[in-house]
């Protein structure tokens, strides 16, 4: 095993930062500190030689209290960007606050800063937040994007000094997008089906040649979104009544060739989908699977700090399962969900997954996700899904807490599932590290060790080193 080395002097101000941001904070109140870029180099090289050279990063909340105000929901902790790079079997650690318009107020101020009217409004045309403490992707021109999803929270920042580069600027195209472009396209509009607002849509899929826009009954309240306090439901409202759909859009034309009504759900994040064709190559139905909680929205109220802070050894996660549509596109007005496998095989827990990159749209057989070890409030194992095989191998720790596992092909591989899988742990001991695992056999072939704690973080991606 590999640790990450550091100069105790340097560290001991880092220390002093970052032992607030264990897991899940305790109320203690603190002060904003400034973020510390904290880079570490290492001293041992790790126990097998690894295929990986790139960089690792890790997008999430990170900072939930500042002065006397502290955050209420894991989602809306100012952004914290982790990075693990690893070169020849060996890793070196990075950690630094992405320093959005939100967080340098926050900094300056020593509070939470909303611009509203005298009267307490919200002003209108601002964004509520540009705090990126979500997703991070890496653009086909090479540059890293950190995203919320609001209007101005799509952030530029360096890979290697994990520098805030500024806010991303997107100009429109009327002809066509080439790859790699900053330019946007407009491709079709979806109009909603149920009411009395959009149904929330946090993540969606697409094939090779078809985009899938799910519409929950879990909407928009506007009266939510500006409420400072969350509510259980967080920002939403769930409206039973509306119904629930899945429309399906061409890429090509942007016609929707298909929306049908399906059994209510709750999602976050969808897994992948594909194109079924018949013998003749005829696309006849589209496959689109998800992290999928029952159709149960406490899993929002589960995530408000001081449920997951007050865990009492009961088992209170909510349920979940890898849900799988099948949406036929020969005008039928209803589509199927179902469970793609037995959700015991990975501990009714189901979130944060990913798959082989290289099959995204296309048929495919392993995802990566977190799953359940029960009693638990959170989930607290790693599993491989086989949905061929429709069964789990699943990675737990006692007391620790993984984030989403990210797959990274061997080069040169053939087999969907030659590489490894990378996650961030958050362990017992208030500890962290990176945790490398086979992904063929899942089980764990290196760890690299972090001076310090770490939060809980959402999404990652892989950025591969230039030759």
């Amino acid at each position: 095993m590999a640790s990450l080395s550091h100069d105790d002097s340097f560290v001991a101000s880092c220390n002093l930062f970052l032992t607030k941001l264990a897991l899940f904070p305790a109320n203690s109140r603190q002060s904003l500190k400034p973020s510390c870029p904290s880079l570490h180099s290492p001293s041992d090289e790790l126990t097998v030689a690894l295929d990986c050279d790139g960089t690792y990063l890790r997008n999430g909340p990170g900072l939930w209290d500042l002065g006397d105000y502290g955050f209420r929901h894991l989602f809306d902790g100012y952004a914290t960007l982790v990075r693990v790079s690893f070169r020849d079997g060996r890793a070196v650690g990075a950690h630094r606050q992405i320093e959005s318009e939100a967080y340098k107020a926050a900094r300056r101020h020593g509070k939470l800063q909303v611009l509203r009217r005298p009267a307490g409004e919200p002003l209108p045309g601002n964004p509520l937040t540009d705090n990126s403490n979500t997703g991070v992707v890496r653009l086909g021109d090479g540059r890293v994007l950190c995203l919320t999803e609001t209007v101005k929270g799509s952030i530029v920042v360096d890979p290697d000094t994990l520098d805030t580069d500024g806010r991303r600027e997107q100009r429109e195209a009327v002809r066509g997008q080439d790859a790699g472009s900053t330019e946007r396209q407009f491709v079709g509009r979806v109009d909603c089906r149920g009411g009395p607002a959009p149904g929330w849509v946090h993540s969606f899929p697409v094939t090779e040649n078809y985009v899938v826009v799910p519409e929950m009954p879990l909407r928009y309240c506007a009266a939510n979104l500006l409420r400072a306090e969350p509510t259980p439901l967080y920002k939403f409202q769930w409206h039973l009544e509306s119904g629930s759909y899945m429309h399906v859009m061409c890429k090509a034309s942007g016609k929707i060739v298909a929306s049908v009504e399906v059994p209510p759900f709750v999602t976050f994040h969808f897994i992948n989908a594909y194109e079924e064709k018949d013998e003749e190559g005829r696309v006849t139905a589209i496959i689109a699977d998800c992290c999928e909680h029952n159709a149960d929205t406490s899993i929002l109220d589960n995530l408000r700090l001081h449920n997951l802070r007050a865990f009492t050894g009961e088992d209170v996660l909510t349920d979940a399962r890898v849900g799988r549509f099948r949406i036929p596109l020969d005008g039928s007005p209803f589509g199927e969900l179902e469970a793609a496998l037995d959700p015991e095989e990975h501990g009714r827990g189901m979130d944060m997954c990913s798959i082989n990159p290289a099959h995204l749209g296309k048929e495919y057989r392993y995802a990566y996700a977190c799953g359940a070890r029960r009693p638990c409030n959170f989930p607290n194992t790693l599993t491989k899904i086989d949905l061929v095989e429709k069964t789990a191998k699943n990675w737990h720790e006692e007391g620790a807490v993984p984030s989403e596992p990210y797959f990274v092909a061997r080069p040169g591989a053939v087999e969907e599932d030659d590489g490894v899988a990378i996650s961030m742990v958050s362990a017992k001991d208030g500890s962290g590290y990176a945790l490398v695992l086979d992904a063929k056999s899942f089980k764990e072939i290196a760890r690299a060790k972090f001076p310090y704690g770490l939060p809980y973080g959402l999404h990652c991606c892989w950025v591969p080193r230039d030759k």
